[in-house]
Order: structure tokens, then C-alpha cells, then sequence
């Protein structure tokens, strides 16, 4: 790559070099151009702070670990030129009234199931636990409250020992397969087999808690934190823009905004 200068000022391809590793990428060059542009965006930020001579005074984390002069100087730049207006009562309402489902508890399951165990990547396995499924389904289709004895005879979950019973269960407690299937239930229903992962299982939900709405109050402080944390994402990206716009960058490409960006 050629040489990578800001406003003269050059960045060194060791400096690059280890600025890489905080950039996880699906090709060396592709870490490459993420690194040069975190550290030419960084030399803009810290030469504006110079020259509006900015002071910062170093803070620590909770740890007790302090930032660096420049880190403070970069933070304390940041907070002085982006200016972020404050979520009032009638934004926050008016986001809530226009999201209403983002504010609803999760629904909870009450479910059992049976578990054939097998690897996906033994074919033989996973086919005998097919099988092994559908033949119990076929028993359960005639005898469902046998479900119970069945797990317990049959499954190859820890849960067998209590009848299969999982308790309640709300999103992300399962596979991805497992609760599109249990989803899809209505109480007392029984499941086709279901394969994941851990095998093919028969699934019987017991009992569906929908979720509720909850109610403005509750969440007003979460939606607030949001609207300023997006605003003031969207207006640090703004601002870095106008910075790049402004500045002789040489070696790699970096779009920027010769004028102030309208919210």
C-alpha cells in the first residue's frame, strides 16, 4: 500500500501493523484498510484537539485503569464539538406509541419433551433417531398421556427423570428449531419430531403465558438512553465526516463531507 499521511503527518506501517490486531477480518487486506482508517480518523481527531487546544483531564474506569493523554483528549474533544439535544417527554412517548412491540415481555412456555438422542454428523445415528421419533409419535397419537412414561423410559435428556418436563422456557432457551416448532403449538399439543443438533425430539407444550404490553412508564428511561446513544452515534459519524472533508488524507480513500451535514 502506499504511504498513508494526514494533513503531512505520516502513518507508520508499523504503527498499522499493530493496530490490525483489534480488527478481526475475513482477509488480511480487509484488516489491513480497517486498522489505517481507525488510525487516520484518531490523527484527525487529536490534531483538531491541538489545534483548539483542548485539555483534558485523564479519567479512570471502574477498574482503577487511567486513559491515556491522547484518549482523554480525543474523549474530551468529542464531548465539547458534538452536541447532543436531550430525548424530551414528547420524542420518547411518541417512539414508544410508534414501536409498541418492541415493548412487550417475551411470551413463556410451559413444555415437555422426549429427546432420541444423535449426532448430525453420524448419518446411521441421526436416521435410527428418526425413526425411533416417528415411532413414538405414532404410539403418542393414540395414547398421549403416555408422554410422561415415555420420556422417562425413552429420552436421552437429563429430563427424562421428571417426565420430560422442561419448566418454563421463554426465547433463546432453545435450539432455533426446537422453538419454531414449540411456537407453533397450541396446550396439549404433541410436536412432529423435531431434529436439532442434539438429536430429533418430540415436543409437548403444557401451557403458553403471552407476553403484555409494558407500560410508558416503565420503560421511558430505556427509551431515552436509546434516542441519545443513536443521536449521538449519527452525529459523531457526522462530525468525523465534516473532519475528513476538510483534511489532505493521501493512501487511502475515506469519504468525507466538505460542509456540516443537516439532521
Amino acid at each position: 500500500m502506499p504511504p498513508v499521511t494526514v494533513n503531512g503527518v505520516t502513518i507508520s506501517r508499523k504503527a498499522i501493523a499493530a493496530e490490525v490486531q483489534n480488527f478481526p477480518a475475513r482477509n488480511p487486506g480487509e484488516g489491513w484498510r480497517a486498522a489505517t482508517r481507525a488510525l487516520v480518523i484518531r490523527e484527525l481527531l487529536l490534531q483538531e484537539a491541538r489545534r483548539l487546544n483542548i485539555c483534558a483531564e485523564q479519567k479512570a474506569d471502574a477498574d482503577g485503569r487511567r486513559e491515556t493523554e491522547e484518549d482523554a483528549q480525543v474523549r474530551t474533544l468529542i464531548e465539547r464539538e458534538v452536541r447532543i439535544p436531550e430525548a424530551d417527554d414528547e420524542t420518547v412517548r411518541r417512539f414508544y406509541n410508534n414501536n409498541l412491540r418492541r415493548f412487550v415481555t417475551p411470551s413463556l412456555y410451559e413444555a415437555d419433551h422426549i429427546l432420541i438422542g444423535a449426532r448430525r454428523d453420524d448419518n446411521e445415528a441421526f436416521m435410527a433417531a428418526r425413526e425411533r421419533a416417528s415411532s413414538l409419535r405414532t404410539t403418542l397419537a393414540s395414547a398421549p398421556e403416555r408422554f410422561a412414561a415415555l420420556a422417562r423410559d425413552c429420552s436421552d435428556c437429563p429430563s427424562a427423570s421428571i417426565g420430560g418436563s422442561l419448566g418454563q422456557i421463554g426465547p433463546g432457551d432453545t435450539t432455533p428449531e426446537f422453538e419454531a416448532a414449540l411456537i407453533e403449538l397450541a396446550p396439549g399439543d404433541i410436536s412432529a419430531p423435531v431434529e436439532t443438533r442434539y438429536g430429533v425430539h418430540l415436543i409437548r407444550l403444557m401451557r403458553r403465558i403471552d407476553g403484555c404490553q409494558l407500560p410508558f412508564e416503565a420503560v421511558r428511561e430505556r427509551i431515552a438512553s436509546y434516542l441519545v446513544e443513536h443521536v449521538q452515534r449519527q452525529a459523531t459519524a457526522q462530525y468525523l465526516s465534516l473532519l475528513v472533508g476538510q483534511a489532505d488524507i493521501s493512501g487511502i480513500a475515506i469519504d468525507g463531507s466538505s460542509s456540516p451535514l443537516v439532521q
